[in-house]
């Protein structure tokens, strides 16, 4: 029973660490953004931005994955561009959509974002962006380098990190 309850107390303040840590990360000063704007709020619109999120992350992830400092990370995003291009259509024929799309990268601007009791200033930032038709809906964002993603969909707010992925916290 001893070893029970100090098994249980040792998880709660791991826990408690780790998540402590988690809330209180913060955006470097060196980093490269992505966003994604959905074409509207449409349930369809919404569904399809996280769908193309999800592919792009999943493509951009592999490819920075051992990505040491800003400079290898910016001129591998940027010479990802055609093959995001061709992730985009590929999800829209697949999902039969034709719609419209930019993927640009630069200083693009950011709105003002509250996450995890820290507020991110609205700004100019360094990023990948990637507009679907017009651009009013929800978006999705997250840092590519270094690896630190803020989901908001839904009004669930989910973190993922490498913390996470090591820790599955």
């Amino acid at each position: 029973m001893k070893k029970t309850i100090i098994l249980i107390i040792f998880i709660l303040v791991f826990y408690l660490v780790i998540s402590n840590i988690i809330s209180n990360t913060k955006i470097p000063n060196e980093s490269i953004r992505i966003r994604v704007l959905a074409n509207s709020n449409l349930d369809s619109d919404q569904k399809i931005k996280k769908i193309i999120s999800s592919n792009v992350m999943k493509y951009l992830n592999s490819k920075l994955k051992n990505t040491k400092n800003i400079e290898d990370a910016r001129e591998e995003i940027i010479s990802s561009i055609p093959s995001i291009n061709k992730i985009i259509d590929k999800t829209l024929e697949k999902k039969g959509m034709k719609e419209n799309y930019k993927v640009s990268y630069g200083y693009n601007y950011f709105p003002l974002k509250e996450f995890n009791n820290s507020i991110y200033e609205e700004g100019l930032y360094e990023s990948l962006l990637i507009t679907l038709g017009s651009g009013l809906g929800d978006n999705f964002w997250c840092l590519l380098f270094p690896p630190l993603c803020m989901i908001d969909i839904d009004n669930d707010i989910e973190y993922t990190s490498i913390l996470k992925e090591i820790f599955n916290v």
